[in-house]
């Protein structure tokens, strides 16, 4: 769209920043503040003033720019309430199906607990994107530092639910880590061997394998296929989604 823009590029070591820019109004929100110097100068490169950051949970590797960016250009801060104690200059407290504006554009949030206790995603529909931090990664999911996997599960089953065209721009570079362990969970699946395969060559380009389609992942994820019965069966809980599910979080785990 020429109206709507997302800048993807390098943070930290691996994780990603985003700047989602509505040129109607001019509005940029950065997505989680990883590294504030390098997301301040990718928004002076692009001629964007930041006007808003959506946090997605508050790890520093997420929020720890928050202040400086703040400072820097007076944005509002919007991030999880069940986390805003531990948000850096967080101005809006959001939740499960709150709005959030860029310009016309609308974002929902979604409540996806488990990596911590009150993370959260924001889903743009008519854009057909979501910003999903750490609950999903290409080919994963995040550990389980805050969370159960009962709560974990519940929050992928709202990834899951969204159209699978949507886009999920997750928060870190693991594809291949990821890929490395997923075939060791489902070998037979030819979805997943394919997309083994692009993973490999984009990262020997050294390209992004993000974002990547809810689609892909479905078909995919060993995370996101918990409900598969031939998978449920390989992990040693036929008929129980949640316990297939900690069974793969915990081979992951020690991996």
């Amino acid at each position: 769209m020429n109206d709507f823009e997302i800048h993807q590029f390098r943070c930290l070591s691996d994780n990603y920043g985003y700047l989602v820019h509505d040129k109607a109004s001019g509005e940029t929100a950065a997505i989680d503040t990883p590294d504030a110097k390098v997301i301040l100068a990718e928004a002076e490169k692009k001629g964007w003033q930041i006007t808003q950051i959506w946090n997605t949970h508050w790890h520093p590797d997420h929020a720890g720019g928050n202040l400086e960016i703040k400072e820097a250009t007076g944005c509002v801060i919007i991030g999880p309430a069940n986390e805003s104690e531990k948000i850096p200059g967080i101005d809006r407290l959001v939740h499960q199906d709150s709005i959030v504006n860029l310009g016309a554009r609308v974002a929902r949030v979604l409540d996806v607990p488990g990596h911590t206790s009150g993370h959260i995603a924001y889903h743009m529909e008519d854009v057909q994107v979501a910003f999903v931090g750490d609950t999903v990664f290409a080919l994963g999911c995040g550990r389980l530092f805050e969370g159960t996997p009962e709560q974990m599960w519940d929050s992928l089953e709202k990834i899951r639910a969204l159209p699978t065209d949507t886009l999920l721009y997750c928060a870190h570079e693991y594809t291949a880590a990821n890929a490395d362990f997923a075939v060791t969970i489902e070998p037979g699946n030819k979805a997943l061997q394919m997309y083994v395969d692009r993973v490999r060559a984009l990262r020997a380009d050294n390209k992004p394998t993000v974002p990547t389609s809810l689609a892909n992942e479905l078909a995919s994820n060993p995370f996101l296929r918990a409900d598969n019965e031939a998978l449920q069966t390989a992990m040693g809980h036929p008929g129980d989604m949640v316990a297939t599910f900690a069974e793969i979080r915990a081979r992951k785990d020690n991996f």
